[in-house]
Protein backbone atom coordinates (compact mmCIF):
# COMPACT_ATOMS: atom_id res chain seq x y z
CA UNK A 1 0.00 0.00 0.00
CA UNK A 2 1.22 3.51 -0.77
CA UNK A 3 0.95 5.86 2.18
CA UNK A 4 1.03 9.66 2.04
CA UNK A 5 3.73 11.41 4.04
CA UNK A 6 2.77 13.11 6.17
CA UNK A 7 -0.74 11.81 6.75
CA UNK A 8 -3.40 14.53 6.62
CA UNK A 9 -6.22 12.88 8.52
CA UNK A 10 -7.74 15.50 10.81
CA UNK A 11 -8.99 19.09 10.81
CA UNK A 12 -11.47 21.04 12.91
CA UNK A 13 -12.67 24.50 13.91
CA UNK A 14 -11.67 26.17 17.20
CA UNK A 15 -14.82 26.37 19.33
CA UNK A 16 -15.68 29.44 21.48
CA UNK A 17 -15.58 27.41 24.71
CA UNK A 18 -11.98 26.37 23.93
CA UNK A 19 -10.64 29.92 24.32
CA UNK A 20 -9.32 31.49 27.51
CA UNK A 21 -8.97 34.97 29.03
CA UNK A 22 -6.24 35.75 26.45
CA UNK A 23 -8.86 35.11 23.72
CA UNK A 24 -6.80 32.33 22.14
CA UNK A 25 -7.16 28.57 22.41
CA UNK A 26 -6.42 27.26 25.89
CA UNK A 27 -3.61 24.70 26.19
CA UNK A 28 -5.99 21.90 27.23
CA UNK A 29 -7.75 22.05 23.88
CA UNK A 30 -4.53 21.67 21.89
CA UNK A 31 -4.34 18.28 23.58
CA UNK A 32 -7.96 17.59 22.61
CA UNK A 33 -7.31 18.35 18.94
CA UNK A 34 -4.11 16.29 18.95
CA UNK A 35 -6.06 13.47 20.59
CA UNK A 36 -8.57 13.61 17.73
CA UNK A 37 -5.64 13.41 15.29
CA UNK A 38 -4.26 10.42 17.23
CA UNK A 39 -7.64 8.67 16.94
CA UNK A 40 -7.62 9.30 13.17
CA UNK A 41 -4.05 7.96 12.95
CA UNK A 42 -4.81 4.77 14.87
CA UNK A 43 -7.95 4.24 12.78
CA UNK A 44 -5.78 4.64 9.66
CA UNK A 45 -3.29 1.95 10.75
CA UNK A 46 -6.04 -0.40 11.96
CA UNK A 47 -5.56 0.07 15.71
CA UNK A 48 -8.60 2.27 16.30
CA UNK A 49 -12.12 1.81 17.59
CA UNK A 50 -13.05 -1.13 15.34
CA UNK A 51 -9.86 -2.94 16.36
CA UNK A 52 -10.62 -2.37 20.04
CA UNK A 53 -14.16 -3.67 19.67
CA UNK A 54 -13.06 -6.75 17.70
CA UNK A 55 -9.96 -7.74 19.70
CA UNK A 56 -10.08 -6.04 23.11
CA UNK A 57 -6.71 -4.49 22.22
CA UNK A 58 -6.08 -0.76 22.24
CA UNK A 59 -3.42 1.92 22.59
CA UNK A 60 -2.70 4.09 25.60
CA UNK A 61 -0.67 7.30 25.55
CA UNK A 62 2.27 7.00 27.93
CA UNK A 63 4.16 10.20 27.08
CA UNK A 64 3.38 13.45 25.28
CA UNK A 65 5.42 16.54 24.37
CA UNK A 66 3.63 19.65 23.06
CA UNK A 67 5.09 22.85 21.66
CA UNK A 68 3.02 25.99 21.16
CA UNK A 69 4.37 27.95 18.19
CA UNK A 70 1.71 30.51 17.28
CA UNK A 71 -1.74 31.13 18.72
CA UNK A 72 -5.03 30.16 17.13
CA UNK A 73 -8.29 31.96 17.82
CA UNK A 74 -11.97 31.14 18.07
CA UNK A 75 -13.34 30.23 14.65
CA UNK A 76 -9.95 29.40 13.13
CA UNK A 77 -9.73 26.04 11.38
CA UNK A 78 -6.67 23.86 11.93
CA UNK A 79 -5.32 20.76 10.18
CA UNK A 80 -3.13 18.12 11.78
CA UNK A 81 -0.43 16.29 9.86
CA UNK A 82 0.85 13.02 11.26
CA UNK A 83 4.11 11.15 10.90
CA UNK A 84 5.09 7.75 12.26
CA UNK A 85 8.56 8.15 13.77
CA UNK A 86 9.25 4.61 14.98
CA UNK A 87 7.65 1.55 16.52
CA UNK A 88 8.38 -1.84 17.99
CA UNK A 89 6.05 -4.72 18.79
CA UNK A 90 4.50 -2.91 21.79
CA UNK A 91 5.16 0.83 21.27
CA UNK A 92 4.41 3.50 18.68
CA UNK A 93 6.19 6.88 18.50
CA UNK A 94 4.09 9.29 16.43
CA UNK A 95 4.36 13.01 15.77
CA UNK A 96 1.72 15.59 14.83
CA UNK A 97 1.90 19.15 13.53
CA UNK A 98 -1.10 21.51 13.77
CA UNK A 99 -1.38 24.10 11.00
CA UNK A 100 -3.69 27.08 10.66
CA UNK A 101 -5.75 26.04 7.65
CA UNK A 102 -6.19 29.48 6.05
CA UNK A 103 -2.84 31.13 6.83
CA UNK A 104 -0.75 27.95 6.71
CA UNK A 105 1.43 28.65 9.75
CA UNK A 106 2.56 25.97 12.22
CA UNK A 107 0.51 26.53 15.37
CA UNK A 108 1.69 23.62 17.54
CA UNK A 109 3.39 20.23 17.54
CA UNK A 110 2.89 17.11 19.60
CA UNK A 111 4.94 13.95 19.91
CA UNK A 112 3.43 10.88 21.54
CA UNK A 113 4.65 7.54 22.75
CA UNK A 114 1.75 5.07 22.80
CA UNK A 115 1.61 1.54 24.16
CA UNK A 116 -0.38 -1.38 22.77
CA UNK A 117 -2.50 -2.78 25.61
CA UNK A 118 -4.64 -5.86 26.18
CA UNK A 119 -7.78 -4.38 27.73
CA UNK A 120 -8.60 -7.68 29.45
CA UNK A 121 -5.40 -7.66 31.53
CA UNK A 122 -4.76 -3.88 31.33
CA UNK A 123 -1.14 -4.73 30.50
CA UNK A 124 1.15 -3.88 27.62
CA UNK A 125 0.90 -6.56 24.92
CA UNK A 126 2.49 -7.43 21.59
CA UNK A 127 0.58 -6.14 18.57
CA UNK A 128 -0.73 -8.65 16.03
CA UNK A 129 1.65 -9.33 13.14
CA UNK A 130 -0.66 -7.80 10.52
CA UNK A 131 -0.72 -4.50 12.45
CA UNK A 132 3.08 -4.54 12.74
CA UNK A 133 3.26 -5.01 8.96
CA UNK A 134 1.07 -1.96 8.35
CA UNK A 135 3.23 0.09 10.73
CA UNK A 136 6.36 -1.18 8.98
CA UNK A 137 5.07 -0.09 5.55
CA UNK A 138 4.09 3.33 6.90
CA UNK A 139 7.37 3.77 8.77
CA UNK A 140 9.36 2.92 5.63
CA UNK A 141 7.50 5.66 3.75
CA UNK A 142 7.76 8.23 6.55
CA UNK A 143 11.48 7.66 7.16
CA UNK A 144 12.15 9.03 3.66
CA UNK A 145 10.98 12.45 4.81
CA UNK A 146 12.77 14.79 7.17
CA UNK A 147 11.51 14.69 10.74
CA UNK A 148 11.14 17.84 12.73
CA UNK A 149 13.62 18.18 15.57
CA UNK A 150 10.54 18.73 17.75
CA UNK A 151 9.53 15.08 17.28
CA UNK A 152 12.38 13.99 19.55
CA UNK A 153 12.53 16.98 21.85
CA UNK A 154 13.32 16.55 25.54
CA UNK A 155 12.60 19.29 28.05
CA UNK A 156 15.40 20.37 30.33
CA UNK A 157 16.56 23.44 32.21
CA UNK A 158 20.23 23.85 32.86
CA UNK A 159 21.14 24.73 36.40
CA UNK A 160 20.93 28.49 36.85
CA UNK A 161 24.24 30.15 37.60
CA UNK A 162 24.19 33.68 38.95
CA UNK A 163 25.46 36.46 36.71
Amino acid sequence: MIHPAPLKLWQEVIQPEWTDHNRHMNVAFYTLIFDHAVDAFFNYVGLGHEYRDATNGSTFAVEQHVTFNKEVLQGDEVRCETQLISFDNKRVHHYHEMYHLTDGYLAATCAFLSLHVDLETRRVAIMPQEKLEVLSELCTTHKKFAKSSKSRRIMTISEHRGS
